[in-house]
Order: C-alpha cells, then sequence, then structure tokens
C-alpha cells in the first residue's frame, strides 16, 4: 500500500478521506476473541440485528456490538444485563458516522466453572506476586477517628456495619460512598471511591461492605484492577464481603478479613461497655496493688521499728563509747608498754656505748698515739727518731718527738 501524502495547512485531507482512510486500517484487523460484560442489550420487535453495549469490568470503557438475533439464541439465549461473555468480532469502522463498533459471529455466556477458573488462576498469579503477605498487612487502629465506607445505596450491609459500629461505640464517625457492588459499573465505581477515600486524611480504616450474593454478583470483588488498587492503599483496608463462606479475591490482599459485615462492625471499633468493664478490673486491680504493696511496706516499717536499735536509740551510741573507751585504754597500755621496752633498750644501748667508747678507755689512764696525719701508731716500727707524734689524753693532747 502507497505512503499516504503529508497533510499541512494550505492542503489538508477532507473529514471523508481521513475517515475513509480510518475504515481502511480497521478494516484490516482480523478477527479477534474479547471479553466483557452485558451493560445493556437492545432488541427492536421484527429486527434481526441485535446490538449489544459489552463494558471492561475493569475500567469506565464500553464497545457496541453488533450480532444477528440467531447467533445470540444459539450462543445465549438467555443473556441479561450484566452477565459475563466472550464473543468472537471483527472490528469495523462506519465513516459516514464515525463510530467504531464490534460485529459478532459467535457469542459464548461465561459458565461457573470457567469464572471459577478465572478467578483462581488469577489468585494464583496474585500470590506469587505477594499480594497476599501476611507480613505486609497492616494492623487496624484501637480507634479509629473516622472510618471510610463503601457500600450499596441503602444496602443491608451499610445498615449493619453503621448499626453495630454505632452499638458498640456511640461516637464512632463514618464517611459513606455508596456504589454498585454488582454488574459492569462496579468495579469503576469502587475504584473510584477507594481513591477518594484514601487521599482523605482524617479517614483511618476503609471498610468495603456487601452482602451475600452468586458468584457472579461477588465477580467484581474479584476483579484484578480491585485487587491490585487495594494493595497500593496507605490506609488499612477491611473486606467484608458476602458471608462466611464467600472469599473473593479481594479478601486475600485487604488487611482484615470480616467474615460478614456485621463481623467488621466489632472488629474495627472497640466495645464501649467491655472497654469500661475492662478499665475497672484495671483499677481494681491497681487499687489491690496499691493496698497490698503499702500493707507490706507497714509491715515492714513496724517490723523495723520493733528493733531494738530504734527503740531505744542511745543504746548504740552508749555501746559504741564503750568501745571506743575499750580500745583507747588498750591503745594507752600497748604504747607505754612499748615506750617502756624502747627506754630500757635505750638505756643498755647507752651503757654499752660507753663501756666501748675511747673516752672511757682514756679515763682509765690509756693514751693514744697519732701520727701528724691523724693515723694511729699502733707499733714501735711504725715510727722512725725524730717523727713528730701527737698524743691524746683523757684530758687534752701532748706534742712529741721519737727520739729513740
Amino acid at each position: 500500500m502507497t505512503e499516504a501524502p503529508t497533510t499541512t495547512p494550505e492542503n489538508p485531507w477532507p473529514v471523508r478521506v481521513v475517515s475513509q482512510k480510518i475504515a481502511a486500517w480497521i478494516g484490516r484487523l482480523g478477527w479477534v476473541w474479547v471479553d466483557g460484560q452485558v451493560a445493556q442489550i437492545s432488541r427492536r420487535p421484527g429486527a434481526t440485528t441485535v446490538f449489544l453495549t459489552l463494558r471492561d469490568p475493569s475500567a469506565d470503557l464500553s464497545l457496541t456490538v453488533t450480532t444477528n438475533r440467531d447467533v445470540l439464541d444459539s450462543g445465549a439465549p438467555n443473556l441479561v444485563d450484566g452477565a459475563r461473555i466472550v464473543v468472537h468480532a471483527k472490528p469495523d469502522f462506519f465513516p459516514g458516522r464515525g463510530t467504531f463498533s464490534l460485529r459478532a459471529d459467535e457469542i459464548r455466556q461465561v459458565g461457573v466453572g470457567e469464572l471459577l477458573a478465572r478467578i483462581e488462576h488469577l489468585k494464583k498469579m496474585l500470590n506469587a506476586e505477594g499480594l497476599f503477605d501476611r507480613a505486609r498487612k497492616r494492623r487496624l487502629p484501637f480507634l479509629p477517628r473516622r472510618i471510610g465506607l463503601i457500600t450499596g445505596r441503602a444496602s443491608a450491609a451499610e445498615r449493619d456495619v453503621c448499626t453495630n459500629a454505632r452499638r458498640r461505640w456511640p461516637a464512632v464517625d463514618f464517611r459513606i460512598i455508596n456504589v454498585a457492588v454488582q454488574g459492569p459499573t462496579a468495579v469503576p465505581q469502587i475504584l473510584d471511591a477507594l481513591t477518594a477515600l484514601d487521599r482523605d486524611e482524617t479517614v483511618d480504616v476503609i471498610v468495603i461492605a456487601r452482602g451475600g450474593g452468586s458468584i457472579e454478583d461477588l465477580l467484581p470483588f474479584s476483579d484484578e484492577a480491585l485487587c491490585r488498587a487495594v494493595f497500593a492503599c496507605r490506609t488499612p483496608v477491611v473486606s467484608a464481603i458476602g458471608h462466611e463462606t464467600d472469599t473473593p479475591l479481594v479478601d486475600y490482599v485487604a488487611d482484615l478479613r470480616a467474615s460478614t459485615p456485621t463481623d467488621a462492625a466489632k472488629r474495627i471499633v472497640p466495645d464501649l461497655a467491655e472497654e469500661v468493664r475492662l478499665i475497672g478490673q484495671a483499677r481494681q486491680r491497681l487499687r489491690r496493688s496499691v493496698s497490698q504493696l503499702l500493707d507490706r511496706e507497714q509491715h515492714r516499717l513496724d517490723a523495723v521499728r520493733s528493733r531494738p536499735v530504734l527503740a531505744r536509740p542511745e543504746a548504740m551510741v552508749d555501746q559504741r563509747e564503750a568501745e571506743i573507751r575499750a580500745l583507747r585504754d588498750r591503745a594507752t597500755r600497748y604504747v607505754g608498754h612499748r615506750l617502756d621496752r624502747a627506754d630500757g633498750e635505750l638505756a643498755h644501748t647507752l651503757a654499752r656505748l660507753r663501756a666501748l667508747s675511747p673516752a672511757a678507755t682514756l679515763q682509765r689512764g690509756y693514751a693514744i698515739v697519732q701520727r701528724p696525719d691523724g693515723a694511729v701508731v699502733r707499733a714501735p716500727d711504725e715510727v722512725a727518731e725524730g717523727d713528730r707524734l701527737r698524743v691524746r689524753l683523757a684530758g687534752g693532747e701532748l706534742a712529741a718527738t721519737v727520739e729513740g
């Protein structure tokens, strides 16, 4: 196919040319299988053509599907709004109206078994990605300031959550967003409500509540986009979908799964009467503990006060005074004995010293002969004739000369 010439403001394409080129490009597309949810069925009496509006469950997007009445009756004779179908269709673009649609030659209504198989496959995929990991689940606040509630308008689930929560804690505050909880518009509305509540700084916990229903009714709560949105929320999310036996995939992703909307109300707020009772019990235990502690300390104080040292405090001072006096007398006797013994030893040493003193020897008539350099002369051959000597006596000294 030749390449189209470039357009310019001076040489624009007419609208019909653009429309024809789009139709030609779309016409080259082959047949495709399309999965969606029926938002509207238009059957005109006597007409052989049936118009369906097919909506994407995860996005606010829809397409028109045209088919023959025989194709619809043979593939899905009991088709109703909200049913999940798979169509084999070829894209068509109508240049005159500038509209796009699908022309189907086969329609299959998705059965319960196929829905369960798809949900199970999606469950395994999300679990492998870690969306069900218990480690990432957050604990709910003990007493939330404000609760965000996503539920159907005037539904039993809304009444159960609000009534039971206010019965347990009368001052609880709600921000309620009513949405469609089944059908082709349910998922987009729930996603918008979830985003709005998650952005609200005053909301501490978000509750998604719905009553029981069939697998098809609860199908929006197993949608992949909704599961990923719940996983991405920064606010803790509580899932209260259906009854105890109902387990849509959002139950596994939410931070807390409640078996019913009533159970959700019991788990998001404490029971005021129960908390008052627990506080009363705690006060009684505290009062008993304080009384026991005071009694125990009073007994201990009485026992201490009954001891002799406190009954007659001066006795301890008298006892210490007597001990100090005895120690002082003992020290005095010990020091006296040491002084007397030292005095005797000193007198004995003095007598020995006097007995051995050279002065005492000189007093007995002895003399010490010394040379001029002070050396003591002990033998005659140590001096020669004419040497001068010094003789020390008890009464003084004499000078002498050796003559022979």
